[in-house]
């Protein structure tokens, strides 16, 4: 190979890695909107009715809670009988009956339930008709029942009750393949030419990726053509040594011609290295630049949680006050706090169920939800909180029975979903209700895998493909963005109003 040959290659590999990994962290559309896949394009814009294919806004917001919250506490059967069970299970882990937040569906399994005591954001936004439950929901490759599971007659997701196999599964509905990138980062991939491609002006094409991570990098956004962006709950990061002043891409590209003219044969990569950075930096600066006016720490009127949880929920809703400036009409967020693995310190000082890690954790989630949907009223009346819906995931749920200081590793758990108007017909989401199918609360019974487990009974791709559906993908396209969709009796799981 000759040294031109060994430049070039030194090159691309050097350029390719500098792309994947600064392009995560910051540049937003720098890089990726020259990837786009056409396919996707086009098959988008087939199905666009006008200039601008999204009139409206909607965000998405996935709340993952780390490590694997033990949802048989988030929500509990109230029915004296019912209740009186599962305290014999949990023991020491137990709500006590009188402390639950009774909260009273629309629709009725013949159950009442309460929320965790911890809740009372989440049991007035459920009343409101602003959030709903999803029972007993997890990873699948097919329909399983407790009978194929022990006599392993059904494919299942690979390595259960592993904390970083079923975040994947979870991430990206795809347990049965490689995790090479995340169902968030699938709609990305159809949806994000739909927000511009259409719009001759490029000043009113989308500043920001359709997908940000107030997080880190996460695999639920990772897209084949599209990149999440990263933002802190400061605001977007700048580079080291830049601070986002003024004048610094200008140094840049001094710097840039300087690397040039002292390396000619690399001018390729210097090129493609300044422009990147300088794109970095214009997205950022633009990004802090439209957040700046919600900076105030009293800004909204209803106090978000302190901490990282909170910290998180408040950069959502400053971006979100900030999307007719960043031209943006899709956004899909992940936000994730923990530590919800209670192996121990469950439950408080002398086995307080009602105090301890999991009812703090379970207070910052929802007095943090409740301020993200105060918010969405401070900044756009019911309009806006009927274009903002969340969700929230976890690596899988924790076994029914104490350990004697916590619970362990499950697999099927509940979770919340919330926003909309709280209007059960007109509203985003069809809140004040539950669905699935609550499990039989019962050790080796016909929902356990033997030691308190639940099998799930609805998949994680009938949970997302309804979110998604809402925000988006059309029916003919929800099977490209969850292969596995087809498996399920339930592709649509009527929580969304679309």
């Amino acid at each position: 190979m000759s040294t031109i040959d060994q430049d070039r290659a030194k090159y691309l590999r050097t350029r390719r890695s500098f792309l994947t990994d600064f392009g995560k962290a910051a540049i937003g559309l720098g890089v990726t909107s020259t990837l786009r896949d056409f396919r996707l394009i086009n098959a988008a814009l087939a199905q666009g009715n006008g200039p601008f294919a999204f009139p409206d806004y909607k965000a998405l917001i996935c709340v993952f809670m780390s490590g694997g919250n033990d949802s048989n506490n988030l929500i509990v059967p109230r029915n004296p009988e019912a209740h009186a069970n599962y305290a014999s299970i949990r023991q020491n882990l137990t709500i006590p009956l009188a402390n639950l937040l009774p909260i009273s569906p629309m629709n009725s399994d013949g159950n009442d339930y309460g929320f965790h005591p911890s809740c009372q954001g989440l049991a007035n936004m459920f009343d409101a008709g602003k959030a709903a439950v999803m029972f007993n929901v997890g990873p699948l490759l097919f329909p399983t029942t407790r009978i194929q599971y022990q006599k392993k007659t059904i494919a299942l997701p690979p390595q259960l009750f592993s904390h970083s196999d079923q975040v994947t599964h979870w991430q990206t509905s795809l347990p049965d393949q490689p995790p090479r990138n995340g169902w968030g980062g699938r709609i990305a991939d159809y949806l994000h030419p739909m927000q511009d491609q259409l719009l001759n002006d490029p000043a009113e094409r989308a500043k920001i990726a359709l997908c940000t991570s107030i997080a880190g990098a996460n695999t639920f956004e990772v897209g084949a053509t599209i990149q999440q962006y990263h933002v802190s709950t400061s605001g977007a990061v700048t580079m080291a040594g830049t601070g986002g002043a003024a004048g610094s891409s200008t140094k840049n590209r001094e710097n840039t011609i300087r690397a040039i003219a002292q390396n000619p044969q690399h001018n390729l990569q210097a090129g493609a290295f300044g422009t990147i950075i300088d794109d970095a930096m214009a997205t950022g600066a633009l990004l802090n630049s439209a957040i700046a006016p919600t900076a105030a720490a009293n800004y909204f009127t209803t106090a978000f949680p302190a901490g990282s949880f909170g910290d998180q929920m408040k950069m959502v809703a400053r971006i979100i006050a900030a999307r007719d400036t960043l031209k943006i009409k899709r956004q899909i967020f992940f936000v994730t706090f923990g530590s919800y693995d209670t192996h121990t310190s469950q439950v408080g000082v002398n086995d307080d169920p009602l105090t301890g890690t999991h009812a703090g954790l379970l207070s910052q989630l929802s007095r943090g939800i409740e301020a993200l949907s105060a918010a969405m009223n401070q900044l756009g009346g019911a309009a806006l909180q009927n274009s903002v819906v969340g969700f929230t995931a976890s690596d899988f749920g924790r076994t029914f029975p104490t350990n004697g200081q916590g619970s362990d590793h499950g697999w099927g758990s509940h979770h919340i979903l919330f926003g909309g108007n709280g209007n059960p017909t007109s509203g985003a989401l069809r809140g004040k209700r539950t669905y699935g199918t609550f499990p039989v609360l019962q050790v080796n019974g016909p929902d356990d895998t033997s030691t308190g487990r639940w099998i799930p009974t609805t998949s994680v791709d009938e949970y997302s493909a309804t979110l998604a559906k809402w925000f988006g993908v059309d029916s003919a396209h929800l099977p490209v963005v969850f292969p596995n969709l087809g498996r399920f009796a339930n592709p649509d799981l009527g929580f969304m109003n679309t």
